[in-house]
């Protein structure tokens, strides 16, 4: 079974080179375009929320953030509720993003299933979501300290 790992590692990393260079002259990464496509899909969710819901390490969406905010991707303010908390914000520059975001991914997801009949891709998707819900069910359980099996 290490071979899925390896091949799930190895279509992630092609999926970055792949956003990287459709994304040119857009402003934007493919490291951040799941950062652009939550902070529009859940307006004002904080740093931390932002961090759990896309599972990544708080510092690394502290970074992000900082980078989407410098090319005026997003806004972020403390929460007037809880000073502890920085809220983001989507600019319209964000929302104008997305359409070219989605059509990447759409482009890189048929040309990954290419060759598979429709059964093969419903099971794909199938198991991709246990698969992937497995995955989540042990961070969460946890807290991402990967010491579960301990």
């Amino acid at each position: 079974m290490q071979d899925f790992v390896k091949n799930t590692g190895e279509i992630w990393r092609c999926g970055n080179l792949y956003r990287t260079a459709r994304y040119a002259g857009t402003d934007v990464g493919s490291y951040q375009d799941s950062y652009i496509v939550n902070v529009c899909a859940h307006p004002g969710i904080t740093q931390e929320g932002l961090s759990r819901l896309i599972f990544v390490h708080k510092s690394n969406v502290a970074r992000q953030l900082g980078l989407l905010e410098e090319k005026g991707f997003i806004t972020r303010s403390t929460d007037p509720a809880d000073k502890r908390n920085t809220l983001v914000y989507p600019t319209q520059k964000a929302f104008g993003a997305l359409e070219a975001i989605r059509r990447v991914s759409e482009e890189w997801q048929a040309l990954l299933l290419e060759g598979l009949t429709d059964g093969e891709r419903e099971a794909v998707k199938k198991y991709s979501a246990i698969i992937a819900a497995n995955a989540r069910r042990i961070i969460e359980k946890d807290d991402g300290r990967g010491d579960s099996a301990k």
